[in-house]
């Protein structure tokens, strides 16, 4: 009866077994995990739980002088009356009784310890696949500063095996002065908790085995195992960006004098050559005007294409001026209406009475430069009514929002360009018309994509040919900082 009440009251898995092997008692929760009615498991041999691969050993265990000791206590296969196996933890103990000696099991469900166990080992085995395969290094001390591990690349990074580093401080891998400095920050902050490279990452020098130093980026965790606690820190040798740095530096201050040095050229040989330009124009234009009756068709021809040239040439260099000082002074940056700046470009144009320029109403007000957003209009307006040729011209001013930027665009009815050209037109001093037949000095486009991109946006061009033109540049809408940069 005691033992009973024993099975009755236990809320874990339990059953008695005879010395035959088979279950005389056993209480609902035993029935339960193994999915049998509790009257039909009473009478059946224990082996009924055991998998089949295990029964015949099971057998002999339980058959041996010894079984109970034999079997002991520990982990053993299971299976549910479904046939489905599982692992359980079984504890044995021997009862005294009137029939003879029996043998009392309880028994353990271990499913999600196991499953625990075994993400623990596959966690471990990721961790330590990472560990070992790491491109940075990685090293942990203790809170003394002494070694612990490091991975290969820290061995190949320091020069070092990583026997040879096991219980060394950490600072046999720093240059002076921190190798000076390092246990003393370490022992302040264990006692204060105040941290200078804990939880940062920062940048410092390592010291190689054979004496070399070089720099590498640092980044410390601490973490505790127990009471124990410990610091992992994760090295990443910097030499060669370092490297790539210091030679991007140079070579970005050898462009940027070689641009100042270009820009002045510009300048100065512009100012030089513009002189004797208008010299030469003055005079042509005297001469056209006081010895005309005295030319003939032939030679007022010539006359014509000289003050002609003379004027493009100053043209060009009035050209090459505005491209050079987009690349030497910026400008203040302010709030803009573009309706009443484009106003300004087309009154000022003056397009004849067979093109029609129309503007979208409602332009945006944009954070910008207003002498170049006027001059980016007035390059791509002046192109479209210069280059028109139908007997109805037309240009479109427009805008649309283009996520984080301005979209604006100027649209003709002209010629059209050949995809072909679509990149070229925006080099320097590249015109596709006949020079002869349109005066154009190649400048404007180049200066519209160079003051743009000064602006912050670009520009690009969609054509086809006898359809027309729709050039368009993009400006950021985000408030930037109140000058260009040059």
């Amino acid at each position: 009866m005691r033992l009973d009440w024993l099975l009755g009251a236990s809320r874990d898995p339990m059953l008695v077994c005879d010395p035959a092997g088979v279950i005389v008692r056993a209480n609902p929760p035993l029935a339960a995990l193994f999915g049998w009615p509790l009257d039909e498991l009473v009478g059946e041999p224990v082996e009924v739980l055991v998998p089949a691969h295990a029964r015949s050993r099971h057998a002999g265990l339980r058959r041996s002088s010894d079984g109970a000791r034999a079997m002991g206590s520990g982990r053993f296969a299971a299976v549910d009356q479904a046939g489905n196996e599982f692992p359980v933890e079984v504890s044995l103990a021997r009862l005294d009784a009137d029939g003879g000696p029996l043998t009392l099991a309880t028994v353990h469900d271990v499913r999600a310890r196991v499953g625990a166990e075994q993400a623990l080992r596959d966690s471990e085995a990721r961790m330590r696949a990472v560990f070992e395969t790491a491109a940075d290094g990685i090293i942990t001390i203790d809170e003394r500063g002494r070694i612990e591990r490091v991975n290969p690349a820290a061995e190949r990074m320091f020069g070092y095996a990583e026997a040879e580093l096991a219980g060394r401080n950490v600072s046999v891998l720093m240059p002076s002065p921190d190798r000076e400095r390092h246990d003393g920050y370490l022992r302040h902050y264990v006692r204060t908790g105040e941290r200078r490279v804990i939880g940062s990452g920062r940048e410092v020098y390592g010291l190689r085995k054979d004496g070399g130093v070089f720099p590498m980026e640092l980044a410390v965790t601490e973490m505790r195992i127990g009471t124990a606690r410990m610091f992992t820190g994760l090295v990443r040798d910097i030499t060669a960006r370092k490297d790539s740095e210091r030679h991007t530096g140079t070579l970005l201050r050898e462009l940027r004098a070689a641009n100042e040095e270009l820009s002045n050229f510009a300048y100065v040989v512009s100012h030089d050559l513009k002189a004797p330009l208008r010299a030469i124009a003055a005079l042509a234009d005297w001469l056209a005007t006081d010895y005309a009756d005295r030319f003939d068709d032939e030679g007022r021809e010539h006359m014509r294409l000289l003050i002609s040239r003379a004027h493009r040439m100053g043209s060009l260099i009035d050209g090459i001026l505005q491209y050079s000082r987009l690349g030497r002074e910026g400008g203040t940056l302010r709030m803009v209406d573009v309706n009443a700046a484009v106003a300004e470009v087309v009154d000022l144009l003056a397009p004849p009475p067979s093109v029609v320029v129309t503007v979208a109403p409602g332009l945006p007000r944009v954070w910008t430069e207003p002498t170049r957003i006027r001059q980016v209009f007035h390059n791509l307006v002046s192109n479209a009514i210069k280059y028109m040729d139908k007997p109805e011209g037309t240009v479109a001013v427009a805008c649309s929002d283009d996520d984080g930027y301005w979209r604006f665009s100027v649209a003709d009815n002209g010629p059209g360009i050949e995809a072909r050209h679509f990149e070229r037109i925006f080099q320097l001093f590249q015109t596709l018309a006949p020079r002869d037949r349109v005066e154009s000095t190649g400048v404007g486009l180049a200066l519209v994509r160079k003051a743009v991109e000064l602006l912050g946006g670009r520009v690009w061009v969609e054509s086809e040919p006898g359809k027309g033109s729709t050039f368009y540049f993009t400006l950021p809408k985000a408030h930037r900082d109140g000058r260009l940069e040059s």
